[in-house]
């Protein structure tokens, strides 16, 4: 019996799947997306025909991908710093995963699809973080092709570079919350804005690009769930690993602050967490309560003046911004003379199909490639005497 297969012995893995869509009518929320509402941009016989949920196989197509992997030497806020206990991208995403299902649990969602969202929301992050991501944005508009959003890429990752620039195929709902996952931006509440399909998705991407202020909302409570979470995970995280660097003091924090939240990652998730399922339970719509959010909204603004602005942690941006223009315009002349031997035909170009060719300009590759690179990946292309050294407080 140990070797008879399950087709063997009459088991229709497809039926299973089946059984297990049709159970979610009963066990999830009337606002939760089931499976069967999935949508791909085109027809995927192996998502057709094999017996995993679909969101769920997006999930495993997200951790497989190469741009996942690079996730583990990915700034999240601290750059350039020797500190094992920090925290990098890696460890941000799989908080946020966990954060976020949490909350969808309690609330009756698709955790499957909260966990796409989570796993792939980051992954469009070029090396050093949002200091990178603001360089690169200058860059490409001065090249011509718009602003640099991360989670534009994310999308350009996942759906045209992956796979030799054929993509993953993902799910409209998994791409739609990755695309406006938007964790910077502070919101009260988030009401889904339903109905959209991929031409809507294009759209967005492109209005992005054109204005970087364009605000999207997702179309699935999962995603308005993720993005919520996104602040959770983050906030208390960054506090943290200031304080364990000695940036900031603990009893520097905001008193009002303090008082509803606590002052250690750990009461800051909890009472965020809870505060979000109590306001949301049995509605249409995620959200955080009027006192909290007002809370959370000043925490944020003490992060962003006492840690992200502060000057110490950013020593060497100069250096880092030369090196950025440095390889961009090395990139970009290297496929003008079809420098065949450069990096970015060998690292890049040599399999990409000629499909991702022919429908990116020059600078769109050379924005694609950079933004892929690891933090370490990046200061390896750049002269060893230009490297900017570690950071010490």
């Amino acid at each position: 019996m140990d070797n008879v297969g399950l087709s063997e012995i009459g088991v229709d893995l497809k039926e299973i799947r089946e059984s297990l869509n049709a159970r979610e009518s009963d066990l999830l929320s009337p606002a939760a997306t089931q499976s069967r509402m999935a949508v791909r941009r085109t027809f995927d016989e192996k998502a057709e025909s094999g017996y995993r949920q679909t969101f769920s196989l997006d999930v495993d197509r997200i951790l497989h991908s190469l741009a996942y992997t690079r996730y583990i030497d990915k700034t999240q806020v601290f750059y350039l710093i020797h500190n094992d206990h920090i925290t990098h991208r890696v460890l941000h995403v799989q908080l946020l995963s966990k954060i976020a299902r949490t909350i969808g649990r309690f609330l009756g969602l698709n955790e499957d699809l909260i966990e796409a969202i989570s796993l792939g929301h980051d992954i469009g992050h070029p090396p050093f973080g949002h200091e990178g991501e603001r360089i690169l944005s200058d860059l490409c508009v001065a090249s011509g092709i718009g602003s640099f959003c991360h989670s534009n890429q994310s999308i350009q990752f996942l759906d045209k570079v992956e796979r030799d620039g054929r993509g993953w195929n993902l799910c409209l709902q998994t791409l739609d919350g990755i695309l406006c996952h938007d964790g910077e931006v502070h919101d009260l509440m988030l009401k889904p804005d339903k109905n959209k399909t991929f031409e809507t998705l294009d759209r967005e991407v492109r209005k992005k690009m054109q204005d970087p202020e364009f605000k999207r909302v997702p179309m699935t409570l999962e995603g308005c769930v993720v993005r919520m979470a996104d602040t959770i995970s983050y906030i208390g995280r960054d506090l943290e690993d200031a304080i364990r660097l000695g940036l900031i003091n603990r009893k520097d924090l905001p008193g009002e602050s303090v008082r509803l939240l606590g002052d250690t990652n750990g009461t800051i998730v909890y009472n965020l967490v809870t505060d979000v399922i109590k306001a949301c339970w049995q509605k249409g719509y995620a959200a955080f309560s009027h006192e909290v959010s007002e809370a959370l909204k000043t925490l944020k603004n003490f992060n962003l003046e006492q840690i992200y602005l502060n000057p110490k942690i950013k020593q060497h941006l100069g250096n880092i911004r030369f090196l950025y223009e440095m390889l961009f315009e090395r990139y970009l002349a290297d496929i003008k003379k079809q420098n065949k031997s450069s990096v970015i035909f060998s690292g890049f170009l040599k399999n990409k199909n000629e499909s991702y060719v022919m429908n990116h300009r020059d600078a769109e590759i050379v924005r694609d490639f950079i933004s892929g690179m690891t933090d370490s990946y990046f200061l390896s292309q750049c002269p060893e005497k230009l490297r900017p050294g570690k950071i010490s407080f």
